[in-house]
């Protein structure tokens, strides 16, 4: 996916990368390396030791933690590599860093060091765009090591007005910042304030600025390269956050108009230019529509890096009419000395791009991280869908890192059919082991207001999903396992799949789903004909058919289409075995006293479950769990371990 005129690797004797960073952004990041024909290094910790990342890289080296500068500048030297990509978060902002790199003769793949230090203190970022005719919010800063004292504080917060926001100088993420609606909490929201930015950042400096109420977060993709051009590559709608972290991002960004994102796009570009920025940047603002619809927006920060929402920058842009921009490869490019491939007038956008961060949390128990075993991991795949995952089947979660496991990101013709597309892609999405926050974020995308596009940083915290009433009775027990619905295969006694039996089968992945054996999938839409060779989860010997006038949802969020008229199934051209047929099975040695698995739909157990092999005198059954796995013959494609 590029159209970036290139096929070989840039200039300068690049022939080994090291990728300073793990996950998904590593793995993403190594792609781009291997289309290039540069070779990828990695680094790992002890905690990452056969991680995906580290089987992708050509070498893997072992480091004592991703913040170790001076180790990973070591490895890159000893492996051979001739530059450093930081990827985000961990060492991608850090100037030090970045000037380590260079004084090691290593090309570091970002922005100089002078530039991430301008733009990393915000009360430097915000006087130096300002110069250069940006939008600034009204607001006052305190000197560094000079705190103001409550007096102090509180005239200046007069003149400013209320409300206000205080947020740390050197800080990102919404850590520290505060609130403040009227004068009565002032100096203790600023003493909070103080302590968190110190123990987050090393650095108590605040700075004040006029809060805006409703506000939108919109940034915009800017590059630049050592030749002197500077461009932008269009806006990206960040407005749907939760607690200041962004949860989804889309391109463009509904609210603007042409003249206006000509416009946002100029003053990001100057802001490059007043720090001297060279690489692949974001400059971000905060925006608001008046009462006459007039649209103000005010400079909030610039990141120098990467941002995780790049994909969907990537997935709208086009350059001479054809979409596809590598922003990673141009990234590699500008920082091996070779000019952008293209100008501003060049630069269009197509179709619209939504991406949803995965994320290894509880929703319905307000957000609790989770982690576990990746016993089953299917991701959503299919034309203008697109995953950027770091974990894979057999790892684990755990909270040894960032919670996100994964961005789905999906291209439409136009915003509601990405939408749509997503809503699919997130459906599709099932990790085993491990809840995620998929059914929240199909639930969000359904808001009336993010189908409006009518967005704000606030809307998650103040308007949370009402999830519309079932027309499905209430489950008279609950399953100890929460279910979605997905097809499930059906072979016959010769191994080959059958062309006719339809249906679905429940398996974890939406919370609060209830798998009833009389209870259809809420995404029907197959017309009442099931896709070659699946079963149905409920009891009996002829799958009832998936879809049809009696469909209907079966949880919270899920959507209740009408489906088309059912068409009839035809009759089965290969009787089904009476032994075997569909259900469960147990491999060889497991134990069939509680032979099904705990979430089947109510206490129906499956109409097959069998042991190859006699059972053990013997067994917890507490303890076992249940799996999928292909199985030859008739057999179920489950089975417990």
């Amino acid at each position: 996916m590029t159209t970036t005129p290139h096929t070989t690797a840039p200039r300068g004797g690049v022939t080994r990368v090291l990728v300073a960073n793990r996950g998904e952004i590593a793995l993403r990041v190594i792609r781009t390396l291997r289309r290039m024909g540069v070779s990828p290094a990695a680094v790992y910790t002890d905690a990452d030791s056969g991680a995906p990342h580290t089987l992708a890289a050509d070498v893997a080296l072992r480091v004592d933690h991703y913040l170790d500068a001076e180790g990973i500048v070591a490895l890159a030297l000893e492996c051979g590599a001739t530059g450093v990509h930081p990827g985000y978060g961990f060492l991608s902002e850090n100037a030090g860093f970045a000037r380590a790199c260079v004084d090691a003769g290593l090309v570091f793949v970002g922005p100089p060091a002078s530039a991430i230090e301008a733009m990393g203190d915000k009360i430097r970022a915000k006087d130096t765009v300002a110069a250069a005719g940006v939008p600034v919010l009204s607001g006052f800063t305190e000197k560094p090591g000079q705190p103001m004292d409550d007096g102090d504080l509180a005239r200046a917060a007069e003149e400013t007005g209320y409300p206000l926001l205080i947020k740390p100088s050197a800080g990102g993420g919404g850590k520290g910042m505060r609130e403040v609606r009227s004068a009565d909490t002032l100096a203790a929201d600023a003493a909070a304030a103080r302590r968190e930015a110190l123990a987050s950042f090393g650095d108590a400096t605040l700075l004040v600025e006029k809060l805006v109420q409703r506000p939108r977060h919109i940034e915009v993709q800017v590059l630049a390269d050592g030749h002197g051009n500077v461009l932008h590559l269009g806006e990206r709608e960040c407005s749907l956050q939760r607690r200041h972290q962004k949860v989804v991002e889309e391109a463009p960004s509904p609210l603007l108009t042409e003249e206006q994102r000509s416009a946002m796009g100029e003053a990001a570009v100057a802001a490059a230019r007043s720090c001297g920025y060279v690489g692949a940047g974001t400059v971000e603002f905060i925006a608001e529509t008046g009462p006459d619809g007039a649209l103000s927006y005010s400079f909030l920060e610039m990141n120098t890096r990467l941002q995780v929402e790049h994909p969907v920058t990537e997935e709208v842009v086009a350059v001479r009419g054809e979409r596809g921009v590598d922003l990673v490869e141009l990234q590699v490019r500008v920082a091996y000395g070779e000019a952008l491939p293209f100008a501003q007038e060049d630069v269009s956008w197509i179709g619209h791009a939504v991406e949803s961060r995965v994320y290894a949390e509880d929703a319905d128990r307000g957000f609790l991280p989770s982690g576990g075993p990746i016993l089953l991991l299917e991701e959503p795949s299919g034309p203008h869908v697109r995953v950027d995952s770091g974990i894979a089947q057999g790892g684990s979660v755990t909270s040894d890192f960032d919670p996100m496991l994964a961005k789905v990101i999906t291209w439409g013709a136009d915003r509601g059919e990405a939408l749509r597309r997503m809503d699919g892609a997130l459906a599709a999405h099932t990790l085993l082991g491990c809840v995620t926050n998929t059914a929240y974020l199909r639930r969000l995308l359904r808001h009336p207001r993010v189908v409006a596009g009518d967005l704000s940083t606030d809307l998650i915290a103040t308007d949370p999903r009402r999830v519309p009433p079932t027309t499905s009775p209430p489950c008279t027990r609950r399953p100890p396992w929460t279910t979605s619905w997905t097809w499930r295969v059906r072979l016959t006694p010769t191994g080959s799949p059958s062309r006719t039996a339809g249906g679905w089968a429940a398996r974890p992945g939406h919370r609060g789903a209830c798998a009833r054996p009389d209870t259809r999938p809420p995404w029907c839409g197959c017309g009442g004909t099931a896709p070659p060779g699946t079963t149905w989860s409920g009891s009996g010997t002829t799958p009832p058919s998936p879809c049809g006038p009696t469909a209907r949802p079966t949880g919270p969020g899920s959507p209740s289409p009408t489906p088309p008229a059912p068409s009839p199934t035809p009759a089965p051209t290969t009787p089904a075995p009476t032994t075997a047929g569909w259900g469960w099975a147990a491999p060889p040695g497991a134990c069939t006293r509680n032979p099904w698995p705990p979430r089947c739909a109510r206490t129906t157990p499956p109409p097959t479950a069998r042991c190859a092999a006699p059972c053990p005198a013997r067994c917890s059954t507490s303890r076992s769990r249940w799996a999928r796995r292909s199985l030859p013959g008739p057999r179920s494609p489950w089975s417990r371990r």
